[in-house]
């Protein structure tokens, strides 16, 4: 029987603590985590040239800040600072932040710089994800991070939400590499709760691959 998620007045941190901290950590989640730290750290020292560049690149192109950090609800409610390569027109998020749903995607795209674009497109934005995996923030595998006002009226239109808070959300997931953009958050969801409950090396390598494939082939396809 699905668990009635806290009252909009409690908080995230409070209310989701308590309701992901019932579930007991796995010998799973260690060993995830050294995968991780190990493929983050092998992972970022082969990107770094490819890193600077990209860094140098929007500088010269549309200016600062290179980077966007933004607010994600990770693992037990907790909230933490994402990092990523702007992809957006200074002051974006301002102009964005009343939009919901397919007007949101929509002012998105119109928001994106030309560079931005191509970064989106390859996923190469989200390299500078690598320091929140280091840092214990986020996984490789795994729901993908939301914001907390997105998060908090999800959570109590979907009453199964909250059980994603279970494990660190990831630079990729199994909702990622099944479904497209426009999927809907229920379906998202199931593929992130089947992450949840059956998170394993296989699996997390699995997904890893495919997202590799998957991201070369959009990129060629550019």
């Amino acid at each position: 029987m699905a668990t009635t998620p806290p009252p909009l007045e409690d908080t995230l941190v409070r209310g989701y603590t308590r309701l992901s901290g019932r579930s007991a950590r796995r010998r799973i989640d260690l060993e995830l985590r050294l995968l991780d730290v190990l493929l983050a750290l092998v992972l970022g020292l082969v990107s770094l040239p490819l890193v600077l560049a990209i860094a140098a690149a929007t500088l010269l192109a549309d200016g600062r800040p290179v980077l966007y950090r933004g607010e994600r609800v990770g693992r037990a409610g907790r909230f933490f600072t994402i990092v990523k390569f702007r992809t957006l027109r200074v002051g974006a998020e301002e102009r964005l932040g009343h939009l919901l749903g397919p007007e949101l995607v929509a002012a998105t795209l119109r928001e994106h710089t030309r560079l931005g674009r191509w970064l989106k497109a390859s996923q190469l934005d989200e390299l500078p994800q690598l320091w929140n995996v280091l840092r214990g923030d986020m996984c490789l595998v795994g729901p993908r991070p939301i914001r907390p006002r997105f998060f908090s009226g999800l959570a109590h239109e979907i009453p199964a939400y909250w059980q994603r808070l279970v494990v660190r959300p990831g630079l990729t997931g199994l909702a990622q590499m099944r479904r497209g953009y426009e999927t809907s958050m229920e379906e998202k969801l199931a593929h992130d709760l089947e992450w949840v409950a059956d998170r394993s090396v296989p699996l997390y390598l699995r997904t890893l691959l495919s997202t590799a494939v998957r991201v070369l082939r959009q990129s060629l396809r550019r």
